[in-house]
């Protein structure tokens, strides 16, 4: 029975790279394909879940593949069944197969329907990889997927100033969860000395035991934990970002925004509860974040005049109390308010362009006009003052903004002395000592071998914060990450003997090729016009569809996602890093945020947006 469960995974991803071979213009083809594909998945799931309630439904763990081996480290694909999976399984097939029938009309004749049904199935595939996940790094890899999908379908209509903008200011803050579960790997890895599964969190002896001995790591763990959960799940203070998401199309919005996966961080939370469970200060937090998130944003959502955000509001609200209620430990209750408001806010979505004609309707044919109340309030600064707070969503994105990314963005723009032919030469003379140290530690005190991972890091996160706060030539942006990932490798190889060249080569084999191709994409843009400067967009992706595509899998290979071996090798460079190592894990930890941010702000500038060429049809700043 266990065996059955890689088929949940391997269904999705077969359909996805199946229309990835459809031409564009076979509309038919392509949605059929696509509604074929989540509608076989959902019967198998009804199959397989009838079929395992009748069997006294057991939780079902099976280790499917492994990825890499040593001693002490051991990274592989493990799939887990439990009532949890069964209701996001369900929910999640039958509220697809929805939207991809709905999508099917909603999208015809769109110049992108092929590439919305791709993503869609992409989607799918991460979603799937993340409800069936028996460990984080299965977890993990979906979680990563549906970060990609988010970008791709609010920057949907990427002819268009503000979805490119959202899309990038959504995925930055989608980044920094990325990085907290990371973090959370990271520490689990030194707790457990193990790629511990999520059955054996079932076993509370084992736990608490565990927990007894080493209540800071697990403390940090769960920290970690919470601050993905919040902000997979737009809570306070992450919630700005949901309504920006709203830039795509709105089929993409009801099955993102509105049902699943903005529900991702409620599941994260009920699937590690039982680690967590024991630490009261962590639920009245939870409990705290949820109830803060519930009355802020239902104030929101009563004032705001746009009807997508006024229900993305009201779903964050609703995934507040969720919050409270897996905290509680109320998990059943917490289920069945998932699946209730996953189907109202998609109906509610989907129906939204429509709502003003049915209001105008409603007016035309059952006008009466309400009599005036006079007004009575004992407090009415603290309700005008509510009001302005609600209408301006309590200044949340300029908070976000303000205090955190621009000191980064600042700190980037100080470092000009990075740039130059003289700089490379001595960053160059500093890297290849940097090698020398690592084959020649014997020789060298160790004080110095102390000291050079620290320098070494802080000097690779300032080459990527360079990078992220570029206004000049891309292709100088593009080396500067690579440049930071380089030094961030030595880094932690003068750090810990065992993190061994063929390591490193797993981490920068898939980084290096992708880098390589990037650069050449780029100089291939150079040559068509000389601009490819990033204080604005260019819009190449109209006349070049195909070097965007394949600039966007390189961007996508230098950040480490699934698909190259650099996800794997960032995984053991974590592991590597000592948990006493608190300096180099905070700056290596930062330079990974970043660099995705990085590569997919040069993919945004070069290929996004509006063409700079007149003779291009100009699009409206918003969708």
């Amino acid at each position: 029975m266990p065996q059955l469960l890689q088929l949940f995974i391997i269904v999705p991803l077969f359909g996805f790279l199946l229309s990835l071979l459809l031409p564009p213009k076979k509309e038919k083809p392509i949605s059929s394909l696509a509604i074929a594909t989540v509608g076989l998945h959902l019967a198998g799931c009804i199959l397989f879940t009838v079929y395992w309630l009748f069997n006294d439904s057991p939780a079902l763990d099976i280790k499917h593949f492994v990825f890499f081996k040593t001693g002490t480290i051991e990274i592989f694909i493990d799939f887990y069944f439990d009532r949890i999976t069964a209701v996001y399984s369900l929910t999640g097939s039958l509220l697809v197969l929805l939207v991809a029938i709905f999508s099917r009309f909603y999208m015809h004749r769109e110049q992108g329907f092929k590439r919305f049904f791709n993503t869609l199935l992409l989607f799918y595939v991460g979603y799937n990889f993340i409800i069936y996940a028996g460990n984080f790094e299965t977890l993990f890899l979906g979680w990563e997927i549906l970060g990609l999908c988010s970008f791709l379908l609010i920057a949907f209509y990427r002819d268009r100033y503000l979805p490119v903008k959202n899309a990038l200011k959504v995925i930055s803050i989608y980044r920094f969860g990325d990085v907290c579960l990371m973090l959370a790997m990271w520490m689990s890895h030194h707790l457990w000395h193990q790629n511990i599964t999520f059955m054996s969190l079932n076993d509370a002896g084992m736990v608490q035991e565990q927990l007894a001995d080493h209540e800071g790591a697990g403390l940090f763990i769960a920290v970690m934990i919470l601050l993905a959960a919040a902000v997979k799940s737009a809570q306070l203070p992450f919630s700005s970002w949901l309504p920006r998401a709203m830039e795509g199309p709105t089929t993409s919005s009801a099955i993102f925004y509105g049902s699943l996966s903005v529900h991702i961080g409620v599941f994260l939370l009920m699937r590690t509860y039982p680690f967590w469970e024991s630490f009261t200060g962590i639920k009245i937090t939870i409990i705290i974040i949820g109830l803060v998130t519930a009355l802020v944003a239902t104030g929101i959502a009563a004032v705001q005049s746009s009807v997508k955000t006024q229900i993305a509001y009201s779903s964050v609200a609703q995934i507040g109390i969720m919050f409270i209620e897996v905290a509680l430990g109320f998990h059943t209750l917490a289920l069945i308010h998932f699946t209730g408001n996953a189907f109202l806010r998609t109906y509610q979505l989907l129906v939204s362009p429509s709502v003003l004609s049915y209001l105008v309707h409603d007016m035309f044919f059952n006008y009466d006009p309400k009599v005036k109340k006079p007004y009575h309030s004992s407090s009415p600064k603290l309700k005008n003052s509510l009001y302005l707070l609600s209408l301006k969503e309590w200044n949340l994105d300029f908070f976000l903004q303000r205090y955190f990314w621009q000191p980064f963005k600042w700190f980037g723009k100080q470092l000009n002395f990075i740039s130059g032919t003289g700089a490379a030469l001595f960053f160059g003379a500093i890297f290849i000592a940097g090698v020398a140290a690592v084959m020649m530690r014997e020789n060298i005190p160790a004080q110095i071998i102390d000291l050079l991972p620290v320098l070494f890091s802080v000097t690779g996160l300032s080459f990527v914060l360079k990078s992220f706060a570029q206004r000049g030539d891309a292709i100088r942006a593009w080396l500067l990450v690579i440049c930071g990932q380089l030094f961030i490798s030595v880094s932690v190889m003068l750090l810990n003997p065992e993190f061994g060249f063929d390591q490193v080569l797993m981490l920068l084999s898939g980084s290096i090729l992708s880098a390589g191709i990037g650069y050449l994409c780029l100089k291939k843009i150079k040559e068509i016009d000389n601009d490819i400067n990033l204080d604005r967009h260019h819009g190449y992706t109209y006349e070049q569809p195909k070097l965007a595509f394949i600039f966007l899998l390189c961007c996508l290979g230098t950040a480490g996602l699934p698909f190259t071996p650099t996800f794997i090798g960032i995984d053991l460079l974590f592991s590597q890093i000592g948990e006493y190592s608190v300096l180099l894990i905070f700056f290596t930890a930062l330079s990974f945020l970043f660099i995705e941010i990085a590569v997919l702000r040069i993919y945004a500038r070069i290929f996004m947006g509006q063409h700079k060429k007149n003779y291009h049809p100009i699009a409206y700043r918003s969708s």
